[in-house]
Parts: structure tokens; sequence; C-alpha cells
């Protein structure tokens, strides 16, 4: 059975598209591509969670946002401080799960929430 190999790409609405994709590039440091910026994101090897939700969830934020990237970073706490220096919104609440490491979330400029994880060393090495 052929199987995926990894996610080439994550593709969503914007009122602003060139506007998010420079806000993604110099925030959060993703080579966003748009129409002014050929760019492509070469992310670190790592795990990646592939999580279908229940429709009612409130896990997201809005309700009618159906979708939420969650992002491996080295250091949660200096990403989120880098996203408040930005004027990001950052939702207060960081939560640590045994194992797999700590979460955090924020906020782009159009409102889409957005997951943060600093993974345990047991969670990026498990098999």
């Amino acid at each position: 059975m052929e199987r995926l190999t990894g996610i080439g790409g994550l593709f969503f609405r914007a009122k602003d598209p060139a506007g998010l994709a420079r806000w993604y590039r110099e925030t959060l440091g993703i080579g966003a591509y748009s129409q002014d910026q050929g760019d492509v994101w070469r992310p670190a090897g790592g795990p990646t969670v592939f999580s279908p939700f229940a429709s009612d969830t409130d896990y997201f934020g809005r309700a009618d946002q159906q979708w939420m990237a969650n992002y491996r970073v080295e250091n949660l706490d200096r990403m989120l401080e880098q996203l408040r220096a930005a004027g990001a919104t950052v939702i207060a609440d960081v939560q640590e799960m045994g194992g797999i490491g700590r979460f955090g979330w924020a906020e782009d400029p159009e409102g889409n929430r957005f997951e943060l994880w600093e993974a345990t060393p047991e969670a990026l090495h498990a098999p």
C-alpha cells in the first residue's frame, strides 16, 4: 500500500493573502508562498499529528474556523513573547501534557487560531 510521506502544503482562504503571507514570514519565520513572494517553508523533521475533531469543538477558537495548524517550536515561552511583541493575539493559557510537551495558542491578523508545540525529546523521537 502506498503511504503519504508528509504534508506538502497548507492552503487556506484569506482576506489579504499577500499581507497574511508576509505576516507569517516576518512573525513566525515561515517561508510563505503568495502572489508577491515565491518562497516555500522547509520545516525541520519531526512528528506531524493528523487528527479530525468533532464538528462542534471549541478547540479551534471561532466556531467558523474549520482547521487549525500546529507548529513545532524549540522554546514556547520565547515564541509567545515574540508574538506578543509583534502585537499578535496570544491566548494566555499554556498547557502541559506529560511525555508530549507544552502547548500555547495565538491568532494571526485575520483571527485564525494556531497552536504552538514545544515537544518533549521523547515525543520528537518516538517510533
